[in-house]
């Protein structure tokens, strides 16, 4: 028996013998104005089509071919590439091959090659190699097809029964150093992902995605709606699709460290952010929940009567009579375009809805959805995925095109329209035309089982005991396992759709309103749709635990990304946890607020404990934190309008390029400072609690109580020795980089250094 050291050279040597091989073949051989080749391996059919600018798209299946009509988060062809590869879209090829003779096709800087492998028993294996191609000529290996001695078949195939869906298993090669930074986004304190296996099934929190940045230079895409999972070993990485009928993927390089290009490269094939309003760059104000239209605008004078800037008032769930109403009620909501008139008026402030993707048979719309196919069913039985306070309810299946539809047309006519029908009074009558709402929040949107455990809804003991029961669904475009990593962002498209159609914008151009989104998945950065990091509890290891969160979920090409100042809920096991009237908490929610104010979307939301009163009606108000923190944390939402100019100035930079704005440490410092990716690659604190806010802004949140001083490690900056300073924000000291450093950290001060100028900064002129 050997070693495992032996094992593992012995699977590495699989590696080296791609480039032992590749060695034979000369320039004449390699393709490089190809729209793609077409590998014919046994029952097996492989695609490889350059796409895009220094990428590759390879789609696989056995048998039977696909129908073009397989759902796909990529675009095709992608936002950028060459004129030459425009025409590599579809399932278009002009190279036919079974592998034995080994084919090399080329795409600006990424390689792909042919090579064959022995297996045992004389069988030989035809395997595909990716390489990026340096200025000196040389090549790099980024990843290969991976398969040790005696094992699976890299590209792996497993019937799923009759018919012509099946499992599938790709395995690629990777070293014990690299590093994967992407993923979507979970709770795990992780920046670096190496060495985690990842279920690819969303639920509250947990928004798994297929998508990734390697330390070596390559980006990657497995291009599946179906459930699954990715794997990142030492010697393998593995992304498997529990049912489908098409493998589909994409690769693509860069310079080694040159993320920018990797991001720019990665969204040119899923999407870009488009331009977010002004509006939207503020400070966005929740509870859970207002439970009336009196409430709201009481909230909007207190707010103008205190001076405190607001851009947003969010109206949490259970404003309506039933689930899949999608309309107020009118008994506690009685004129809404009178209320959203009067809140603007008041604080300039646009008002957003929740609306869940729930049905209860006791909605007048459920009969209609039923009727026509517009709710999710089960496998298992009647479709009833959930109930709540005693009714049960259905999914509405947004997956389905109609059923898109019809949402919207519901949402338009009880939220979005009441303000035209007043402006055509205005017409008419000359009266001041009113607004309706045109923002919302998609909560629940993980599809399945909502994404929820089944808890506090009427049943009894043993239902609640169930944690994420296991969720079956049937929907319009397949089942839970085929497509469920879809409906999340086909919820966001039915909001998208409706909002683009009743604006007349084009997807792409600025948007006019946005949507707020618990789940997504590839691509849904493409959308005037804001992720958010779910139903957190508000601890203090959870604070730590949405740093590293927004992070992955940048590096997914999520630039639109939030989450919920102080926590969503209380921690049962924390006494204080969440209680507005405990000098603990109120420290853990400034602590919050403060580092909120560098992100992309500055949201305060959650449920409150207090002394006096219960959860639904609890504060959560800048003013209910204490007379002490009041002044601190309305310095804060002052200062994110201060930075107005420079959060426009990201959001412009990601929309044109897909420069991320929460940018991990590895991003700016991996080539400058030896010590960020040693640090990246063990998830130091370092890399999961610091980062930087554009080019220019480098925040370290506090995340423990009882801190007047924090350690900030103040990267190396570009020049080699450190000399461009870091500034201190709030004393104005300069410090050299490549060292850490221990400043003053009082509860009015979240430790934040400065590159260049603040006039800079202020006005925006970064880039």
């Amino acid at each position: 028996m050997r070693s495992f050291g032996q094992l593992a050279v012995a699977a590495l040597g699989c590696v080296s013998s791609v480039a032992a091989q590749y060695r034979h073949l000369n320039s004449s051989q390699i393709h490089t104005d190809s729209k793609g080749f077409r590998l014919q391996h046994g029952f097996e059919t492989v695609l490889v089509q350059p796409y895009g600018y220094d990428g590759f798209r390879v789609r696989a299946w056995p048998y039977r071919p696909p129908t073009g009509d397989e759902i796909s988060f990529l675009y095709d062809p992608p936002l950028e590439g060459p004129e030459a590869g425009a025409a590599a879209h579809g399932m278009n090829y002009d190279i036919s091959t079974n592998g034995i003779e080994p084919l090399r096709l080329r795409n600006g800087k990424i390689v792909v090659q042919t090579f064959t492998a022995p297996v045992r028993n004389n069988i030989t294996n035809v395997r595909l190699a990716f390489y990026r191609v340096e200025d000196d000529g040389s090549e790099t290996l980024l990843t290969n097809e991976y398969q040790p001695y005696k094992a699976l078949n890299p590209r792996y195939y497993s019937w799923n029964g009759p018919g012509y869906e099946f499992s599938a298993a790709f395995s690629f090669s990777t070293t014990p150093d690299e590093q994967v930074y992407g993923t979507g986004q979970q709770q795990d304190h992780l920046v670096n992902k190496k060495g985690n296996t990842i279920d690819l099934i969303n639920f509250n929190t947990h928004i798994p995605t297929p998508m990734f940045m390697s330390s070596k230079g390559y980006g990657f895409v497995w291009n599946s709606a179906a459930e699954g999972e990715m794997e990142f070993g030492a010697l393998r990485n593995r992304f498997t699709s529990r049912t489908t009928t098409l493998v589909d993927y994409a690769i693509t390089t860069a310079d080694e460290g040159d993320y920018d290009t990797l991001q720019r490269r990665l969204t040119a094939m899923t999407g870009r952010a488009p331009q977010p309003p002004d509006w939207t760059l503020g400070y966005i104000h929740s509870k859970l929940r207002y439970e009336n239209q009196t409430e709201l605008i009481q909230l909007a004078q207190e707010f103008h009567d205190r001076n405190i800037p607001v851009s947003m008032l969010v109206i949490d769930y259970q404003s309506w009579v039933h689930q899949g109403d999608w309309g107020l009620d009118p008994a506690l909501w009685p004129n809404v375009s009178y209320m959203a008139e009067k809140v603007k008026e008041l604080t300039g402030a646009e008002i957003m809805a929740s609306l869940w993707p729930s049905v209860s048979d006791a909605s007048d719309n459920y009969a209609t959805m039923q009727m026509e196919g517009y709710l999710a069913a089960l496998r298992s039985g009647p479709g009833v995925t959930d109930s709540w306070n005693g009714s049960y309810i259905r999914l509405v299946d947004s997956t389905n095109p109609q059923a898109r539809y019809f949402l919207w047309s519901k949402l338009k006519y009880n939220y979005f329209d009441k303000g035209e029908f007043r402006l055509m009074r205005h017409v008419l009558t000359k009266l001041t035309p009113l607004s309706g709402i045109k923002n919302f929040w998609i909560d629940q949107a993980d599809g399945g089982n909502l994404g929820e455990a089944y808890q506090n809804n009427g049943q009894s003991r043993y239902i609640e005991s169930i944690p994420y029961p296991f969720a079956d669904a049937l929907y319009h475009a397949g089942t839970q396992m085929s497509v469920g990593k879809l409906y999340p962002w086909a919820h966001q498209q039915a909001l998208e759709e409706g909002l683009r159609n009743a604006t007349n914008t084009e997807m792409g151009t600025p948007c006019d309103q946005v949507s707020l989104s618990r789940s997504g998945y590839i691509g849904s950065q493409r959308f005037c749709s804001i992720i958010w990091s779910g139903d957190t509890t508000s601890v203090w290891e959870t604070l730590a635990k949405q740093v590293s969160a927004g992070l992955s979920a940048a590096a997914t090409g999520w630039g639109w990304w939030t989450q919920d100042i102080g926590g969503f809920e209380k921690d049962q096991s924390v006494w204080w946890s969440a209680n507005i009237d405990t000098p603990e908490f109120r420290e853990l929610y400034v602590r919050w607020q403060q580092w909120a104010t560098f992100l992309p979307f500055m949201r305060n939301h959650g449920s409150r404990d207090c002394n006096t009163q219960d959860a639904f009606t609890c504060d959560n108000e800048p003013w209910t934190y204490g007379e002490k923190n009041t002044p601190t944390i309305v310095s804060y939402i002052n200062l994110r309008y201060q930075l107005v100019n420079y959060t426009r100035a990201l959001f412009s930079q990601l929309s044109a390029t897909g420069r991320m704005i929460m940018r991990p440490l590895y991003m700016d410092f991996g080539m400058t400072d030896p010590n960020i990716m040693e640090m990246t690659r063990n998830n130091s604190n370092v890399t999961t609690q610091q980062y930087m806010y554009g080019p220019r802004m480098l925040v370290t949140p506090v995340t423990l109580p009882n801190v007047t001083e924090w350690s900030v490690y103040l990267p190396q900056t570009a020049g080699g020795n450190g000399t461009q300073p870091w500034t201190y924000w709030w004393t104005n000291a300069t410090y050299a980089g490549g060292q850490s450093v221990t400043v003053p950290a009082p509860l009015e001060h979240v430790p934040v250094f400065h590159l260049g100028s603040r006039a800079d900064i202020m006005s925006g002129d970064v880039f």
